[in-house]
């Protein structure tokens, strides 16, 4: 069974995200086309309580390569929920042998990001915690950018404390198990991972792989990234 290839979902939930969605959609299939063609990857994007444009710029990025999900879950983790479900209806590949990469709309992925996942959950790891960086602090203060570097704390191997659901993969037999997204509008990430590993899952925290995500001061989490990158304002 495990000379069977990998089935990836990449996950991503997207509320009136219009400008910044497509940089995502775009470097996640520059990230596919990096995938060996034996590897079936699925894109689903899950529109959640979205009143622009949202839905219909991921359908003309993805075309048929993905999926979009109009839904009205109103938290980022029923939402990320919702795109799981949507994937795990109807995949027949065994569960250990399929991937949920997760991402958020606001994120640009690198074009290695579903290959170095793959290569660490060949080596049996069954869950993936990345990093991210910040493309701009333009809306900060000048103080911030450095503020939010001497916090992230990576450690001289790479590995970290940081959970993200804008960088998370894990096998869907794994996610299953521990119970899967729960519906928190903020700290779904951090609560998933929490049950991980009470369940003893095998899990990897590396900034090896690590997306870029906005430096937007209003997210869409209440208390997200968001939320956290603007407490570095001067007061």
């Amino acid at each position: 069974m495990n000379n069977l290839p990998w089935r990836v979902a990449v996950l991503i939930p997207a509320r009136d995200e219009e400008e910044l969605l497509p940089r995502c959609l775009r470097s996640v299939l520059k990230a596919i086309s990096s995938v060996p063609d034996r590897i079936r990857v699925d894109v689903v994007v899950v529109a959640d309580s979205s009143t622009d444009r949202t839905s219909h710029i991921a359908g003309e990025i993805l075309g048929s390569r993905g999926t979009i999900v109009s839904a009205a879950a109103g938290a980022a983790g029923t939402a990320r929920r919702v795109a799981a479900a949507s994937v795990l209806s109807r995949v027949a590949t065994p569960l250990n042998r399929c991937w949920l990469a997760n991402t958020d709309a606001d994120c640009i992925v690198p074009s290695s990001w579903i290959l170095d996942q793959l290569q660490l959950a060949a080596q049996g790891v069954e869950a993936i915690a990345g990093t991210v960086s910040v493309d701009s602090f333009e809306e900060h203060g000048p103080e911030v950018a450095q503020r939010f570097r001497a916090t992230y704390l990576i450690g001289p191997d790479g590995s970290h404390p940081h959970i993200h659901g804008a960088n998370l993969g894990l096998r869907a037999d794994t996610y299953l198990l521990a119970g899967g997204w729960a519906d928190l509008p903020t700290a779904e990430d951090h609560d998933l991972w929490e049950r991980l590993m009470r369940n003893g899952a095998r899990t990897v925290s590396t900034a090896k792989i690590e997306v870029v995500t906005s430096g937007r001061r209003v997210g869409r989490a209440p208390l997200g990234f968001a939320r956290a990158l603007a407490a570095h304002n001067a007061k």
